[in-house]
């Protein structure tokens, strides 16, 4: 398999800044944040699996959706960009202006 070129540090920096725009704006599910800080790094999911103790399927299946991982981890994945795991308000629902659901 032909080696990849990394990326260049400016692509990673403008990526990180993507990311963390996306979480601000509370827009970023966790399945597109875990692919978003994969490739904050520059990493092949194998690489970013390596790194945070996960396998390769693990990691994939946190990207496509279709994992359940505990909060233990995502929280170890988002460490190293300073979030945390948390709820938030659906976007939609805050730019409609929509009520809160009732308790």
């Amino acid at each position: 398999m032909p080696r990849r070129k990394p990326p260049s540090r400016e692509a990673l920096l403008e990526a990180r800044h993507a990311l963390l725009r996306a979480a601000e704006e509370g827009e970023l599910a966790w399945a597109e944040g875990v692919r978003a800080m994969r490739r904050c790094f520059g990493m092949t999911q194998a690489e970013f699996g390596r790194t945070f103790g996960l396998t390769t399927r693990q990691v994939s299946q946190i990207e496509t959706g279709t994992a359940n991982p505990t909060v233990a981890t995502l929280e170890r994945l988002a460490r190293p960009f300073g979030l945390t795991v948390g709820l938030i308000p659906e976007p939609a629902i805050l730019k409609l202006g929509a009520k809160e659901p009732e308790r």
